[in-house]
């Protein structure tokens, strides 16, 4: 089945999958500790009675019966050497039972947590990945369900072993607890970002808590969701009775969600434990009641961390990239990379999202340091530290591909530009991972001055990254903000490329902050200054430091005076922290600058304890002191 064809359907209707296997293959005689996969290939019957059955019903997708057909999971019954001749037998049972049906290769967890939270490698894992969908191949499947993943990094591994194979369409979902989250903590929305970036061609959840807490999951994800969503639910909770295992939730029950499903976005519906093919009949005659809402074909830029959403848009809040890891004029920090130690990154990291850092910009490029070791400690550190998005910041191809392996998420690349090498390779390995992309506005002939070859260098890498599957809110141009000291210009042409990134191309804009103020005193007033014409021009981006005394009050003040910070909400914050870190509340008193921000002091907001009517009071006086 071609993708597109896969896309047409999802948008046609709703498609309905299947039910339960394991609970169903159990009523017809699976023991307990039995390998399921084993002994459906010794009673091929049962499984094309059930999935004629599911066909019969109205499943349009019925999924191999190769959830645990892994590596590891085939360990525990010793029969993992011929695993891939196992997925290819089970695949043709499948086809067998639904001629002229659907069937897609499932792939379920293999119970380990890959690195950076687990001890298996990614590169490990895309290979275990590999093997078994190659057996599925193999057996004929029509595509894939990377299915009840418990860890956003192996449903990763998933697609980019299917992605190496094939190019079958890929549903992917993950299974919830009651607040929402995977076991190693990422949400839908997380899921959601991070795999249709890679390629997946529908993501949702399965299993989970029944079909309740599925709508609000499925509701909010919708407006970031470019690719149809699904729902799988149990059929309400399980509960331990004298005659084993039964769910709480009936069939005619179970399809009362339906229509508030489809309503929330929901366009692939089927059922997890404890459904059965009477489930799917019900399921199918109230999805044909039903029109279906189809994907966005236009959704915000967002990057994510394990547990962490940013959205980024010139109508938003600036976003600050902390540029502090980088050891570029930092003798300490060099001397610490090359001897392998993480302290100050540590240091460094908290320090910036603790003052405002949205996302963390991580170099660590410098004489001496062996690249590639160095990010994959930084990464994993950071991953484990912060819930703050990655800037993944180096121009070598191989570092770049360790850094985006490791990272579990939608990280940010800076940077790619329009010269041979970063085309040809860095962009690749950017869209298999699925970063969004820095654009710096360079070719083979160097860094062009005018605004004109700018745009052409930028449009040159907007065309490429085109054709691997990128759109202009999944680029970020760099302004290419150079020192005022050498070039009085420089500034202004920086304005007038944000501003056409913008408006004509719609892509989103970044600057690296402090290279206007190069040369000359006052850095800070510079910086301060630029930033807050940048952002009445659209600029969504800065790379900056965010324990800079007039940078954050810049950036704050900017967004309240440009309409992107509704009712000033985030400025009260801000300033309630400045005043609360400083106790400056006495009446007709007039602090002077150091007094309410000195460099050492954060600006995160702590407010429980501050008396409301002091800081209205207070913000009073300073409006109408004098």
């Amino acid at each position: 089945m071609k993708k597109q064809e896969f896309l047409d359907l999802a948008r046609s209707r709703v498609v309905v999958l299947d039910g339960a296997t394991g609970t169903e293959l159990m009523q017809r005689g699976l023991p307990a500790d039995a390998c399921p996969e084993q002994w459906v290939l010794q009673h091929p019957e049962h499984l094309r009675d059930l999935q004629h059955a599911y066909h019969d019903a109205g499943s349009d997708i019925v999924y191999t019966c190769t959830f645990g057909a892994n590596r590891e999971r085939l360990k525990h019954y010793g029969i993992d050497a011929n695993l891939r001749d196992m997925n290819r037998d089970l695949a043709k049972i499948s086809r067998e039972a639904v001629d002229g049906g659907l069937v897609f290769g499932d792939i379920g967890p293999s119970g380990l947590f890959i690195a950076p939270l687990g001890d298996m490698s990614f590169a490990d894992a895309v290979t275990a990945k590999k093997e078994q969908a190659q057996g599925l191949l193999d057996g004929g499947v029509d595509g894939f369900v990377v299915e009840t993943m418990m860890d956003i990094q192996e449903a990763r591994a998933s697609i980019v072993a299917i992605r190496d194979l094939c190019d079958l369409p890929i549903m992917a979902s993950i299974t919830l607890d009651h607040h929402g989250r995977c076991l190693t903590g990422a949400d839908l929305l997380v899921t959601v970002v991070t795999l249709q970036a890679m390629g997946a061609d529908a993501i949702g959840c399965n299993c989970s808590t029944g079909p309740a807490d599925m709508i609000a999951h499925i509701r909010d994800v919708k407006p970031y969701a470019r690719v149809p969503l699904l729902v799988k639910p149990n059929a309400g909770m399980p509960k331990d009775t004298e005659s084993g295992t039964q769910f709480d939730m009936g069939p005619e029950e179970f399809a009362g969600y339906v229509a508030e499903f489809i309503r929330r976005g929901t366009n692939l519906l089927g059922g997890c434990c404890g459904t059965s093919p009477e489930y799917i009949r019900q399921v199918k005659a109230a999805a044909e009641q039903a029109t279906p809402v189809p994907p966005a074909d236009d959704v915000p830029s967002v990057l994510t961390s394990t547990r962490a959403a940013v959205e980024i848009a010139r109508d938003r809040p600036l976003t600050i990239i902390g540029e502090r890891i980088n050891p570029t004029g930092k003798k300490a920090l060099q001397a610490e990379l090359r001897d392998g130690t993480m302290d100050q990154v540590r240091e460094m990291a908290a320090d910036q999202v603790g003052r405002g850092a949205n996302l963390l910009d991580v170099n660590v490029s410098a004489p001496g340091v062996n690249e590639s070791d160095v990010m994959a400690e930084a990464v994993t550190t950071l991953t484990q530290l912060t819930h703050a998005p990655l800037c993944i910041d180096t121009t070598d191809a191989e570092v770049l591909e360790i850094a985006l392996q490791l990272y579990p998420g939608r990280a940010l690349v800076n940077s790619i530009s329009a010269e041979g090498p970063r085309l040809e390779e860095n962009l690749p390995i950017a869209a298999k991972y699925g970063a969004q992309l820095i654009v710096m506005p360079m070719s083979d002939d160097g860094m062009p001055m005018d605004l004109d070859s700018r745009i052409r260098a930028v449009e040159t890498v907007a065309r490429a990254a085109a054709d691997l599957g990128y759109g202009p809110r999944d680029l970020a141009v760099d302004g290419m903000l150079l020192a005022c000291s050498s070039d009085n210009a420089a500034p202004a042409k920086c304005l007038d490329l944000i501003e056409w990134s913008d408006r004509t191309l719609g892509a989103n804009t970044v600057v690296g902050l402090s290279n206007v103020s190069f040369g000359l005193p006052g850095r800070e007033w510079i910086n301060s200054g630029f930033l807050a014409m940048a952002v009445a021009r659209g600029l969504s981006m800065a790379i900056a430091n965010p324990t800079n005394r007039l940078v954050m009050a810049a950036k704050y003040t900017a967004d309240l005076l440009n309409g992107r910070d509704e009712y000033g909400m985030e400025y009260i914050r801000f300033y309630r922290a400045v005043l609360h870190t400083h106790k400056v509340v006495e009446r007709g008193t007039t602090a002077d600058y150091e007094a309410i921000y000195t460099p050492e002091d954060g600006v995160v907001p702590q407010i429980e304890d501050i008396d409301e009517d002091g800081i209205e009071e207070t913000l009073a006086r300073r409006v109408y002191a004098d």
